[in-house]
């Protein structure tokens, strides 16, 4: 029988074969090695995963509350030990995922209206490790690929048909406000994620997204999605889909995409509404002027 060291190389081998990323395989390893200390300090022999029941795991939690970590660091570890169970119960290592039933410490918001890059990219990064027993993971994904990826309004998500789709050439007709189409380029994480979605999807409509009565997944449907991970993963229920639109434009002028490129990609009829969308990119630009030329100094 292996003991609880073994089954974490086990875990952290099965992230990087799903090609989890390397910031999330850093951050999982660094807790789960905590957690593997807690139970064999120095010389002591590691245990066997089934032996952590739910008053041992409850022990561990408390120590961390012990340590006086924060919340969110309290909750980033947790996360990592359901996972490492949660993988554990379909290999059959364990028989009962004693880690769920650990009440789950409340967090502060810590996400802004407009997510920084990274804070995104954890959440989707999060949206693909599949640790939370849902019963359409590869849809999910593919909802918030396309979310952040191609900036699109929650209305024009759950309105796309397969005909819409140029799978070749990786582009969407989307159809915005006022019945207006555009073209809207989607990337390779984004079409990775379609795959998969596709593969394993067996309803017969015409729509991309469905839900479990294989009819088109509403709006109302996809926000509950949406707000599940960012609860989950960020600790941020608040989080909507519309933060990930801002997110879109704000990210690609940051990284230098011109104003009117993404007015075309956002669907906006007046340049005005892009640039109220990127506020928080600009600002941060002014920051950085006023910190960095000489002219701005007084």
């Amino acid at each position: 029988m292996s003991d609880l060291s073994d089954a974490i190389k086990r875990y952290l081998g099965e992230l990087a074969r799903k090609n989890a990323s390397p910031h999330t395989i850093r951050n999982y390893a660094s807790d789960l090695r905590q957690f593997l200390e807690y139970f064999s300090p120095p010389g002591a022999v590691p245990p066997a995963p089934s032996s952590l029941d739910t008053p041992l795991l409850r022990e561990w939690l408390g120590s961390l509350y012990d340590q006086h970590l924060d919340p969110v660091s309290i909750r980033r570890k947790l996360a990592a030990v359901r996972s490492l169970f949660h993988f554990l119960l379909r290999e059959k290592t364990v028989t009962v995922n004693y880690a769920k039933l650990l009440r789950t410490p409340k967090a502060p918001r810590r996400l802004p209206a407009v997510p920084t890059a990274e804070q995104t990219n954890t959440l989707v990064d999060g949206v693909a490790e599949d640790r939370f027993d849902r019963p359409y993971p590869e849809r999910d994904l593919a909802l918030f690929e396309l979310l952040y990826g191609c900036g699109l309004r929650i209305s024009e998500l759950v309105s796309l048909n397969f005909e819409d789709f140029d799978f070749r050439e990786q582009w969407i007709r989307v159809r915005g406000k006022g019945r207006k189409e555009r073209q809207v380029p989607y990337a390779a994480k984004a079409a990775a994620a379609l795959d998969k979605y596709l593969a394993t999807r067996s309803a017969g409509g015409s729509e991309l997204f469905v839900n479990h009565r294989g009819t088109r997944l509403s709006d109302r449907g996809a926000r509950e999605i949406v707000k599940f991970y960012a609860r989950m993963i960020a600790g941020d229920a608040s989080l909507h889909p519309h933060s990930l639109r801002h997110a879109f434009a704000t990210h690609l002028l940051s990284d230098g995409a011109d104003l009117r490129a993404i007015q075309e990609l956002l669907g906006h009829a007046q340049l005005s509404t892009t640039q109220k969308y990127t506020q928080v990119s600009l600002t941060d630009l002014l920051a950085v002027y006023d910190k960095a030329h000489p002219k701005a100094r007084k």
